[in-house]
């Protein structure tokens, strides 16, 4: 899949600092990569795994501060 064709989103806990994630969907999975390198490595995930992340995330067991 090119580049052209996925629409990266960048994380809303992004900070001011430059250490930011972006993700995409890449088909029947998540891609996960650094915004400072867009032609970098691409971590991906199952939609299954990625979700229960986002989940995760949101009931407050992971903080981006800990």
């Amino acid at each position: 899949m090119s580049d052209e064709a996925v629409t990266w989103t960048k994380s809303t806990y992004s900070g001011a600092n430059g250490g930011c994630v972006e993700w995409a969907t890449l088909d029947s999975e998540i891609g996960v990569r650094d915004s400072k390198d867009k032609t970098g490595p691409v971590l991906t995930f199952s939609r299954t795994a990625w979700q229960s992340f986002v989940d995760a995330t949101s009931r407050g067991d992971y903080r981006p501060d800990a």
